[in-house]
């Protein structure tokens, strides 16, 4: 699914008309379409209280719309008027003939009807501004959203709805004017919007609906950003034909551990085997073996000499070098520590070595190492997989993790250009970002995955998946999916407190099996 901006979108609307469906037909399908959203996400609209905010332009005409179905829905239905609508709207009139109750701000200084009606209402629908307004909100509109505001901190059953963006949220960078609205839900009209992705815009956003409103997906074909569907996400699931060995699913050799962080190297290790990879082999430092032993019987292991105890020795280098041409996937990084010894021994595996022509997935303090070399990305292979969170992009590219976090999509999409590889910008709505241009957003934010050792079992899962032959662009993105779709499903068990890494391992091959199972079960050699 297609993640246009602003730009895009107002193309593809032109070019609409161009092929017969114009502004009135999109009206129609975007009113209709937010309507029946709403009318499923509450569950039954007859006799439900819902007031429609309106304002002056094609979102407004989208609310009237929206009013007029719920309101023959057997919905009882406000709408306030914020500003002047076009003479003869003919949306307008048919609210007025319906004798659907309406108010206008400009024909009076009071807000009494609007005070009554937000009183006892059940549902606020958010249908001021979309995607033309980035000015400051102020006068009525911010007065307006100001009171909404207050109303919805005073009674939590009142839900507020917002059509296609929330009201004073950039669209483009996430920007948000202080009077923007923390919607429970905003239903996207068409394609999802940059700005819903992007903090602080996503944090007002709310769950993220998106609804069709009728406009050909030819129109955005050269859109390269998407959404991190289920449908793609299960399209490039590796096969499991039935005559498979360990050796056709792939071999991860995993480089990970320290004395203080011997948990990482257990979470890599078991999310690469929890997606499927078929032989997992550990090097760590020699003292950590036995003790990683007692808990992962299902890895092979190839215990390194160590600097210190549980501290890989930079002669560890040549004994990884000498085992890679038997694996399709090597993960470094994950808890292997920052001491001068790891240090050379990364710049040895990596930098200095002739021999690293494999796939290759680089984490944690890895990255924290290339970060200190100048144009380390020259001496990388191309198909590399960058798995940072916003600190450790911060040091990767010389900017603050303010700035990251405030432009995620584009900073991805610039990192992963400049340095040729794939990156993948972790934190709430992960980005996925390619060499060429293709860009995936996670359609995930879960709180519950912000807590220690969850990025060691993504980066895992992405091992996993790289060896089992998918490209690196693939390997990321869905081993970001299935991620993120196991942390929902221990959210919606759990919830999103005290959620700690190792409940994803069991749940990560329960949602390899729910996607599948979504197919049909149309081929068995999937299955």
């Amino acid at each position: 699914m297609k993640v246009v901006t602003v730009e895009q979108m107002r193309r593809a609307e032109q070019d609409c008309a161009g092929i017969g469906i114009n502004t009135d037909i999109l009206m129609e399908n975007a009113g209709r379409a937010v309507a029946e959203e709403i009318r499923r996400l509450t569950g039954n609209v007859e006799l439900r209280y819902i007031l429609v905010l309106v304002g002056p332009g094609n979102n407004g005409g989208d609310g009237l719309v929206t009013a007029r179905y719920l309101h023959d829905w057997g919905a009882e239905v406000g709408v306030y008027l914020l500003a002047e609508r076009p003479a003869g709207d003919s949306n307008l009139k048919q609210v007025q003939e319906r004798g659907i109750k309406c108010a206008e701000a400009a024909r009076s200084e009071s807000t009494d009807w609007f005070d009554s009606f937000l009183e006892s209402a059940d549902v606020v629908v958010d249908a001021l501004f979309g995607t033309g307004r980035c000015r400051p909100l102020s006068g009525i509109f911010q007065k307006v959203l100001v009171e909404v505001s207050k109303a919805r901190e005073k009674r939590a059953g009142l839900n507020v709805i917002a059509m296609d963006l929330p009201s004073g949220l950039d669209a483009d960078s996430g920007a948000v004017d202080p009077a923007c609205l923390y919607a429970d839900y905003t239903v996207t009209l068409g394609f999802p919007k940059p700005g819903l992705f992007n903090c602080p815009g996503a944090e007002r956003a709310g769950r993220i609906e998106v609804v069709d409103i009728g406009i050909p997906s030819y129109l955005v074909e050269e859109v390269t950003t998407e959404l991190i569907t289920d449908d793609w996400s299960r399209s490039v699931l590796p096969r499991r034909p039935l005559t498979a060995n360990k050796g056709t699913f792939g071999r991860v050799l995993v480089v990970a551990g320290s004395i203080n962080y011997i948990g990482a190297a257990y979470l890599a290790c078991s999310g690469a085997m929890r997606v499927g990879a078929g032989l997992v082999t550990l090097a760590t430092a020699s003292s950590l073996q036995p003790v990683l032993a007692s808990r992962l019987s299902e890895v092979t292991y190839l215990p390194l000499p160590e600097a210190a105890p549980g501290v890989i020795s930079p002669q560890a280098a040549g004994i990884i070098t000498g085992e890679l041409s038997r694996y399709a996937t090597l993960l470094l990084g994950c808890g292997l520590g920052q001491s001068q010894p790891v240090a050379e021994f990364i710049e040895a595996v990596i930098l200095k070595s002739e021999t690293v022509p494999l796939s290759l997935v680089i984490d944690a303090d890895a990255l924290n190492f290339l970060a200190k070399v100048p144009d380390w990305w020259q001496q990388l292979p191309d198909d590399a997989i960058l798995t940072p969170h916003p600190g450790e992009m911060s040091r990767l590219t010389g900017v603050t993790i303010d700035e990251v976090q405030s432009s995620r999509t584009r900073i991805a999409q610039k990192t992963a250009r400049q340095y040729h590889k794939t990156v993948v910008l972790k934190g709430a709505y992960t980005v996925v970002a390619a060499p060429d241009g293709r860009t995936g957003i996670s359609p995930f934010a879960n709180s519950g995955l912000a807590s220690a050792g969850t990025g060691d079992v993504l980066a895992g899962v992405i091992a996993g998946m790289l060896a089992q032959g998918l490209t690196p662009f693939e390997a990321a993105a869905c081993g970001v999916c299935l991620h993120g779709r196991a942390g929902e499903a221990v959210r919606e068990n759990l919830g999103d407190a005290g959620m700690v890494a190792t409940d994803l391992l069991p749940v990560l091959p329960l949602a390899i099996k729910e996607l599948k199972r979504q197919d049909g079960g149309n081929s068995r050699a999937s299955a």
